[in-house]
């Protein structure tokens, strides 16, 4: 039965001496992760784990995370992936809510350390040591016949909440992580000849995609910390000879900004993808420009759809600008109006979807499982329509909506229109209160250099491109946006600033 181990264990076999992952200094190959994740099972097993249970990983992207990963499915058991930048306050929660059996650590985690110190039904701890491998004292387990999951077995929780609200566990199973996978392996032509520079975190569902694509295709992950000195993101491309390269918009503004790709060789690309919010044309097209010959897949995708559901190829970035592409294999797309019905092409309504990458539902969470699957349908909460062709347009978030009078805007068209500015390397648009209209919208633009009149030039430029209920009312210059451990803009920190200019 198929499952993403067995490609990994057949790529062990076939050609065991292939490096799989890089970290760091360490190389290791596909017989050695193998073997590591055998006994990593086999601690698990020792420890009394069985089949169903939870096991939370609290690791950053490193070469054991990817091995108890793999080992914790050998052992039967069920992968939970937490954020490692969280704070003892969220990270107690998640394990109390998902019941982790045993929870893997680094030793000097001292938030994962207080959390399960403050536990009642405290699990067993795994500590590692920071830069060392896992000690598995454990009998050998090479040889133990291990049953292939079913598909319909639960193999993943993700969780997608902050510290507001009930925990909300997306559960995966392995039958959804192998349709995402050999989905986006199709469609990035992935083999073994492939490598990619992976800077997504495993907790985060892009950067987990990013990690079992390569692995199932055999492919090489070069692991790299994070992305706080752009030009070492650059030199790891041109030193490991990488052949892709996966961030969100953020990731690809600060390589053109601080980068410094015109230093490197980087011709081993071949491809980049990117996702985790829409990312504008002008930054599209200055990544192109910056990096021609490259391909670019810009894609969609939700946690809830185990990361991805449509993709645009290349060859269409002209004649579709802005377009998040088509379904990936097996999945279907319908845009759903206020009313239920269905909407025509070009009109607006809620992007819903289908197919097997669709989760089982959220962890112990009935009501809100309830909430967004319906009659086969997730229900995705973002806004867009699809055009002539079936290519999905993408407008924002419902909860982003801005209320300005009688209008409803979307930030996407504001911030689009704002990256078009030279200089602006990206921005952000909210809605703060007003006694008169309700809401009021507001800009914050990151620039390289604080341009002169720049709030002026700001809204001039939308009011020549947009309608004026959508010219920004106050503009705001700043250094940086706060953001998800994924990369993602965090808008509620922005409308919590209510003070403006």
């Amino acid at each position: 039965m198929d499952w993403l181990g067995a490609h990994v264990a057949e790529h062990a076999a076939a050609t065991p001496d292939r490096e799989a992952i890089v970290d760091g200094e360490r190389r290791t190959r596909y017989a050695a992760l193998w073997a590591q994740a055998q006994a990593f099972a086999a601690l698990l097993r020792v420890r009394g784990l069985v089949a169903g249970d939870r096991v939370a990983i609290v690791l950053p992207n490193r070469t054991e995370a990817v091995v108890a990963w793999y080992g914790t499915w050998l052992a039967g058991g069920v992968v939970v992936a937490l954020n490692v930048q969280a704070r003892a306050r969220d990270l107690g929660p998640w394990i109390a809510h998902c019941g982790a059996r045993i929870v893997v650590h680094e030793r000097d985690d001292a938030d994962t350390a207080q959390a399960l110190c403050e536990l009642e039904d405290r699990p067993f701890a795994i500590a590692l040591d920071p830069d060392g491998p896992i000690d598995t004292d454990a009998p050998d387990f090479s040889d133990m016949p291990v049953a292939a999951p079913a598909p319909d077995v639960l193999a993943l929780i993700l969780y997608t909440s902050g510290t507001t609200g009930a925990p909300k566990g997306v559960m995966l199973s392995h039958g959804n992580l192998l349709a995402n996978a050999m989905s986006v392996i199709a469609y990035l032509q992935l083999g073994p000849g492939d490598s990619v520079l992976s800077v997504l975190p495993f907790y985060y569902a892009y950067g987990a995609s990013v990690l079992h694509t390569h692995l199932a295709s055999g492919a090489r992950v070069v692991l790299a910390p994070n992305l706080v000195f752009p030009p070492l993101i650059t030199a790891a491309i041109a030193r490991e000879r990488v052949t892709g390269f996966s961030g969100v918009p953020s990731t690809f503004a600060l390589l053109l900004d601080k980068g410094a790709l015109h230093d490197h060789d980087l011709s081993s690309l071949r491809y980049l993808t990117q996702a985790g919010g829409a990312m504008p044309v002008a930054l599209t097209n200055r990544l192109r420009a910056a990096l021609p010959g490259v391909d670019l897949f810009v894609m969609y995708g939700q946690t809830e759809a185990t990361s991805r559901l449509t993709w645009l190829p290349p060859a269409q970035l002209d004649r579709k600008a802005g377009s998040v592409g088509v379904p990936i294999d097996g999945v279907r797309v319908r845009i759903v109006r206020e009313d239920g019905t269905g909407a025509g092409v070009g009109q607006d309504g809620e992007v819903q979807v289908s197919g097997p990458n669709v989760m089982q539902g959220y962890w112990n969470n009935p009501d809100a499982t309830a909430a967004v699957l319906r009659d086969g349908w997730l229900r995705t909460g973002d806004i867009g329509y699809l055009d002539a062709d079936g290519f999905l347009f993408l407008a924002g978030r419902r909860s982003d909506m801005i209320k300005t009078g009688a209008h409803r805007v979307h930030p996407g068209d504001i911030e689009q229109a704002i990256a078009e500015i030279d200089g602006v390397i990206e921005a952000a648009v909210v809605g703060v209160d007003d006694a008169l209209l309700g809401q009021v919208i507001k800009a914050y633009v990151v620039t390289a250099t604080l341009p002169e009149r720049g709030v002026e030039r700001v809204k001039a430029h939308c009011r020549a491109r947009l309608a004026p209920y959508k010219v920004p009312r106050h503009v705001e210059f700043v250094t940086a946006l706060p953001r998800t451990a994924s990369g993602k803009v965090r808008r509620a920190s922005l409308t919590e600033q209510q003070a403006t200019p």
